[in-house]
């Protein structure tokens, strides 16, 4: 055996110095268009409303634009990034989001106010399409897990920031917290401006044939499956702050510490699901997930105290970023041989999660207003939505049981 040279030391050194720069720019980005630009909206609805900014009931459908955006994001993401290049898209939407912040500082009215909440989220699902892909492929295989884990801490790092720092900030005023975030918000994004890959010149092909004709069908069910686990957070993502600060009575200080119990929980979620994942496969770990959100969404409906409420928002914080890392592992084990078709189908089901969490949003808020402010309807309907995704998940595996016995099919 011989030694590395120096040289290749350096060079390996160097190659790792390079890969976690570009992690922690990819952190910064998911810090920034979810963690921040959506999840800091929850904490700040109550304040919103007590303000006088926005009936509760537009309030709600602000927080529906948010998701909007991040629907149109999703499906402009790439095609945004073909054009321009992938940095320079990556910098741009973190720029928006960062003046979204000011903007809305400035309550000049509803359109206003709604259009900027759209132009977040349309960033957010720009930077979850763009940010992992552009940097996985500097990492080692070995340590793609964990590398996806810091990634999507960033969304569980933004939530626990805002339930923290919001609050804090709220004491100087509405329109100074908003300021707030758009500082920080602009910090993070020069921390991160310089950390970016450079656009790859030569991009991988895409495949020529389609996947066999079982993967293809396990793969469209991931979509409606991960599509469904969106809409189930939403009574969550939305309402959780606003369920315990005038639902329950308890107050926006009380409400917020539910939502930094939330944050915690989606901050080691990643790391969490992704060690599940290696002990159990990515097929079983999602499983295991579809069935421990059900019951965690339907907990608040049952109005059990405050310790399972606490479990709650710690169970749902956690698979709101761990099955990030899960979906991603899932579809390359799916697709181990074709990277152009691995990013493919994550764009298209973060476009199925978008989606369904836009309509699911809308649906709800629309729920919520039609119902006089039922929270517990809202609870039980985002149940239903994971445990349909866990029965359509074991139903196509049951179908799908030997690929091997079936022909495979290819495009014509």
């Amino acid at each position: 055996m011989t030694d590395a040279t120096p040289r290749e030391i350096d060079r390996n050194h160097h190659g790792s110095q390079t890969a976690w720069r570009a992690i922690l720019s990819a952190f910064c980005a998911c810090l920034i268009g979810i963690g921040l630009a959506r999840f800091a909206y929850t904490p700040l609805l109550p304040a919103i409303v007590d303000a006088h900014w926005f009936e509760a009931s537009a309030a709600a459908y602000l927080g529906a634009a948010n998701l909007s955006g991040y629907l149109a994001g999703a499906l402009l993401g790439r095609p945004v990034a073909a054009r321009i290049s992938t940095v320079l898209a990556l910098r741009i939407m973190m720029l928006a989001a960062t003046a979204a912040f000011f903007a809305c500082a400035f309550p000049i009215g509803f359109p206003w106010f709604f259009a900027w909440r759209f132009a977040t989220g349309l960033a957010g699902g720009a930077l979850m399409v763009l940010a992992a892909p552009t940097v996985l492929p500097l990492v080692p295989p070995l340590r793609r897990g964990l590398a996806s884990g810091v990634i999507f801490m960033g969304i569980g790092a933004g939530v626990a920031l805002s339930g923290t720092l919001v609050p804090l900030l709220l004491q100087q005023g509405l329109r100074q917290t908003w300021l707030g975030l758009g500082i920080l918000s602009l910090l993070l994004t020069a921390m991160a401006w310089t950390g970016w890959p450079h656009d790859n010149a030569s991009r991988s092909a895409p495949a020529r044939h389609a996947a066999h004709a079982p993967k293809r069908w396990t793969l469209r069910a991931l979509y409606v499956e991960y599509a469904l686990n969106a809409a189930g957070w939403v009574p969550h993502m939305i309402f959780l702050v606003d369920f315990v600060a005038h639902g329950l009575g308890s107050g926006l200080r009380v409400g917020a510490e539910y939502w930094v119990l939330f944050g915690l929980g989606a901050t080691i979620g990643p790391i969490l699901a992704g060690h599940l994942a290696d002990r159990t496969g990515f097929a079983a770990a999602l499983r295991f997930a579809f069935l421990l959100e059900a019951a965690a969404v339907a907990i608040p409906a049952f109005g059990l105290g405050q310790a399972w409420l606490i479990v709650s928002s710690l169970i749902v914080g956690a698979f709101v970023t761990g099955t990030v890392p899960l979906m991603l592992g899932r579809i390359a084990e799916l697709l181990p041989h074709h990277p152009a078709q691995q990013r493919t189908a994550w764009s298209l089901a973060t476009v199925f999660f978008a989606l369904f969490q836009a309509a699911a949003a809308y649906g709800l808020s629309f729920v919520f207003a039609r119902t006089g402010g039922n929270y517990y309807m809202l609870f039980f309907i985002g149940a239903g939505a994971m445990v349909l995704a866990l029965a359509i998940d074991l139903c196509v595996a049951a179908f799908v049981r030997a690929p091997r016995e079936l022909p495979e099919v290819r495009d014509a």
